[in-house]
C-alpha cells in the first residue's frame, strides 16, 4: 500500500467518523476552537495603553456659551486634520500618519470639552501624542481668537497609564470561546435537515395457482 492510499483512507476514516458524531457537538467543538483562537490572540498581541488629554473652550466678553459650544465641536472635528496635526508631531515626536491612526478626539454636547486620547504600545508616548494633539488644539484656537471670540486652553494634560487597555488573554479566550459558541449555534441551526426516509418491505401480491392447466384468479370479496 502506497502511502497517498494510506493516507486517503485515513482521510475518509476521518471524515466517516465526523459524519457519525451528533449535530450538537458542532456547538463545544466551535467554542474550544474560539477558546484557542482568542488565548493565541491574547498572547501574540502587543499591549496598547491608553492616555486621554482634555481641552475646554472658554467664551470671552463677546461670545456666549452656546458659541463656545459651538466651537469645541469644530475644534473636536478638525483635530484629526493634517493641519492641525503638524505642530503635534513635533511635540509628540512622532510621524503624522501614526497621530492620525492612534488618536481619537470626543466632544460632549452638554460642555464646550474635548477629549483626546492616544493609544500606544509605550505609555509614555501615548501622554506625549495625547498631549501633543491638545497643545496642537490650544495653539491653534490661539491664532484664531480675534475671529471666534473663544478662547482654547489645556484643562488636564494626560496622565501615563499603568495598566494596558487592551484585552488580556483571558478576556481574550472568553470573548473567543463566546463567540465560537455562538457561531457553531448559528450554524447548527441553519445546516440543512437530513430527512429520515423509512424502509418499507415489499408487499407480496396474490398468490395465484395453476389447476388443471387453467389460472385461478385471486377471490375477492
Amino acid at each position: 500500500m502506497t502511502e497517498k492510499t494510506a493516507a486517503t483512507r485515513e482521510r475518509r476514516g476521518f471524515l466517516a467518523r465526523l459524519k457519525r458524531l451528533p449535530g450538537w457537538s458542532l456547538v463545544p467543538a466551535a467554542a474550544v476552537a474560539g477558546v484557542v483562537a482568542g488565548s493565541v490572540y491574547g498572547v501574540l498581541s502587543t499591549p496598547e495603553y491608553s492616555a486621554t488629554s482634555y481641552v475646554v473652550v472658554v467664551p470671552t466678553d463677546k461670545s456666549d456659551p452656546t458659541a463656545a459650544l459651538g466651537f469645541a465641536t469644530a475644534y473636536g472635528r478638525v483635530a484629526p486634520q493634517v493641519a492641525v496635526l503638524g505642530d503635534a508631531q513635533v511635540w509628540a515626536g512622532v510621524p503624522v500618519q501614526r497621530l492620525k491612526e492612534h488618536v481619537t478626539t470626543a466632544t460632549s454636547p452638554d460642555a464646550p470639552m474635548i477629549s483626546v486620547t492616544a493609544t500606544d504600545p509605550k505609555p509614555a508616548t501615548a501622554v506625549n501624542m495625547a498631549d501633543g494633539v491638545a497643545r496642537a488644539l490650544v495653539a491653534n484656537g490661539t491664532h484664531m481668537e480675534a475671529g471666534t471670540n473663544v478662547k482654547v486652553l489645556q484643562f488636564s494634560r494626560a496622565v501615563k497609564p499603568t495598566a494596558p487597555t487592551s484585552p488580556s488573554t483571558p478576556l481574550a479566550a472568553l470573548v473567543g470561546g463566546c463567540a465560537g459558541g455562538l457561531l457553531g449555534a448559528l450554524a447548527l441551526l441553519v445546516r440543512p435537515r437530513r430527512r429520515a426516509v423509512e424502509a418499507y418491505a415489499p408487499v407480496p401480491g396474490p398468490a395465484t395457482a395453476v389447476v388443471n392447466g387453467h389460472t385461478s384468479q385471486p377471490e375477492t370479496v
